[in-house]
């Protein structure tokens, strides 16, 4: 596929700076860029490669000013980031759909398989699934009985939908995630820990992406949710009854305990931890390796928070400019108290 600047520059409504005819056929990062690519200058600390980069063409801030000669043609738009990630949409969708049942796949004489859907090799599809229509099944994706797949949503090779839980339409589950396994619930007892049978299942709704390696337990009753436009990064644990609002984003490594309710809009950095029966509200933004136990300033949403347990933003940034300064600060105090028993011993002569 190849296109010319000013069908991308009509694309993103941008406006071409240099050759209008330059021609395209593929993305590149800027500083591996060569001809007949096109790249972005988003980062201000990557504008050196623009005099240097051999791509054709370069997404731009329409403010962006340069400060040597470029090679490349320009397209100036209001924001490149946006742009290309725009562009990269219309190229994944012009790319073919697979379609049509492999020899190979296992389909349940029960099963209910919609139009133009693909189920490459070693896919199985267990008794009384639904399968909508434009699914696609990767090598050795399981959907299990009573499962629901929504329309055009994507099972990568190895991903797993236990039994009885539902995916929703244009959803992406990647490569060894699991969705529905069984929540952590184990009652203790004399002889150990009894397991209580986790009798729900998962509920994903629709545009939804899920991460390799992500888990999704299936609720102990009831429904783990996960709702409409959430998504989830690598290697996430979601745990039983758990409620992620929509549009809610997480990195790698969030670990999410039971039945705790995650508002809309929220966004949790890298190995974040969400205490068990607790409220996060909407458009709580997490720094990495936060510990949200439950407070009610987080409860109320729209707050950014940061360290364990996890305070406001500011203040943590305040507390840790003191913290790199306790050694010092203790030495101070210790001369202090010594001056102060010298002090109350020659008193007390």
């Amino acid at each position: 596929m190849e296109f010319e600047a000013q069908q991308v520059a009509q694309l993103t409504g941008g406006i071409v700076e240099g050759d209008p005819h330059a021609r395209i056929s593929s993305f590149a990062k800027i500083e591996e860029g060569k001809p007949g690519d096109i790249s972005f200058l988003a980062n201000p600390k990557y504008e050196s490669f623009i005099y240097t980069t051999g791509s054709s063409v370069v997404l731009v801030s329409k403010a962006f000013v340069a400060t040597q000669p470029v090679n490349a043609t320009l397209i100036r738009v209001d924001d490149p980031y946006e742009s290309v990630a725009r562009l990269l949409q219309l190229y994944e969708s012009m790319k073919p759909k697979r379609s049509g049942i492999d020899p190979l796949a296992f389909v349940s004489p029960t099963a209910t398989i919609g139009k133009d859907v693909y189920l490459a090799p070693f896919a199985v599809v267990g008794d009384n699934a639904i399968i909508g229509d434009g699914a696609q099944l990767y090598p050795h994706a399981t959907v299990g009985d009573g499962a629901r797949i929504g329309r055009g949503t994507i099972l990568y090779s190895n991903s797993v939908i236990y039994h009885g839980c539902t995916v929703g339409s244009n959803c992406i589950i990647h490569a060894g995630a699991v969705i529905g396994a069984d929540g952590f619930g184990f009652a203790p007892t004399a002889d150990g820990y009894e397991k209580i049978p986790q009798i729900g299942n998962v509920t994903i709704e629709d545009d939804v992406e899920i991460g390799a390696n992500t888990c999704i337990d299936r609720s102990t009753m009831g429904s783990t949710i996960i709702r409409k436009g959430v998504k989830l990064d690598n290697l996430i644990q979601i745990a039983h009854n758990v409620e992620v609002g929509s549009n809610t984003v997480m990195s790698a490594q969030v670990g999410v305990a039971g039945s705790a309710k995650i508002g809309e809009w929220c966004m949790l950095g890298g190995q974040v931890g969400v205490s068990g029966h607790i409220k996060v509200g909407p458009r709580t933004l997490a720094g990495a390796q936060s510990g949200i136990t439950g407070k009610k300033f987080i409860e109320k949403g729209n707050v950014a928070v940061m360290g364990y347990p996890a305070i406001e933003h500011g203040n943590f940034a305040r507390s840790a400019a003191i913290y790199k300064n306790l050694p010092d600060l203790v030495r101070q105090i210790n001369e202090l108290q010594k001056q102060v028993d010298a002090l109350r011993a020659e008193k007390e002569k």
